[in-house]
Formats: C-alpha cells, structure tokens, sequence
C-alpha cells in the first residue's frame, strides 16, 4: 500500500512496499520550484481554514458564529455597507445574508437603515448595543493572535503582512470573472 509521506524539503512524495521514494505523476518533469509554489498554495490555504476554525472556537463562548462574526467584522471596516456589497464581499447569496442580517439584527447587534439615495437599497450599520460584544472580539483575536504569531519577530510579522499584501493584490488584479474581495 503506498502512503504519502512528506520530505524535509517538505515536499510530498509516495512509497510504496519496498520503501522506496517515487516522485509519482505529478511530480514528473515538474521543477523544484514547480513543487514548492504549490507546496506554498497548499500551506496559505491549510493556515487560513485553520485559523478560521480556531477562531470560531474562540467565538463560541461569545455566542457567535462564523457567519456573524464575518459580517460583524467587515461591518468594523465600512460600516454601513450596501446589503448586497456585502454579500458580494462574502461571497453568499442576498437571500442567506439577509437572513442572517436578520438574526443579527434581533440580537440588537445591527440595523438595516434605507439608502438615503435609492429607499429600495438596505445599508448594514453596527447598534450601538454591539459595542461590549465587539470589544470581547477585539480582545479575544489579540489574545489569540498573541498564541498564534509567537514565533515571529516583529519584522516577521511586517514582512509577512507585505508579502500577503502583495499576494492578495496580484489576485485582486486578476480577471478572474468574479469580485476578488476588498477585505484586508
């Protein structure tokens, strides 16, 4: 039975019976750096899912899921957002957003006010009754940013927030046929 097993270098590669190293078809007439930047596309995104399910960990308590705390947060950015740009921020559908705005909106954490422009438009504002929750949030990231980022220098940290940056606005200028998210 073969099993995947990774290197040093980090890269994957199979063994089978007799133990030894195939760098199976994938792999074949691909380049170190071939591997390596797809080695890095793998990493960025294990490191985002789990840091999205360790923070939906540290939520829980707050009474708060996923979804809320992702609408709650982009609200911090541009509060007062246009129902439908955030969705498209969101990527979800206006019906499941709307939904979910209207779960918000009875916990008094958020309010949907009519466009001053177009009364048919919807704009998602904070209550002021979201702020304890928020300062919760705020606090409980900072602890666990604290936890996740101990192993990085200061000028880790700001290289690491360049090279992101860097990343995310090569996406960004992609046509890719779809909104790429204006989040940070």
């Amino acid at each position: 039975m073969d099993t995947d097993v990774t290197n040093k270098a980090g890269t994957m590669s199979a063994r089978g019976k007799a133990g030894k190293r195939s760098k199976g078809p994938m792999a074949d007439g691909m380049g170190e750096s071939v591997r390596r930047d797809i080695r890095l596309g793998f990493l960025i995104h294990d490191v985002s899912r789990m840091r999205r399910k360790a923070f939906d960990q540290i939520m829980k308590p707050l009474g708060v899921t996923r979804a809320q705390w992702w609408v709650l947060a982009h609200l911090t950015r541009q509060d007062g957002m246009m129902q439908t740009q955030l969705a498209d921020i969101l990527d979800v559908g206006k019906a499941s957003l709307g939904t979910l705005i209207e779960r918000l909106e009875t916990s008094g954490w958020v309010e949907r006010r009519a466009d001053p422009t177009d009364k048919r438009a919807k704009r998602i504002y904070l209550s002021r009754n979201v702020q304890p929750l928020l300062e919760k949030m705020i606090a409980s990231e900072h602890t666990f940013n604290e936890q996740l980022l101990q192993g990085l220098t200061a000028e880790d940290r700001t290289n690491l927030v360049r090279l992101l940056s860097t990343l995310k606005q090569s996406l960004a200028q992609m046509d890719l046929g779809e909104a790429s998210g204006d989040e940070e």
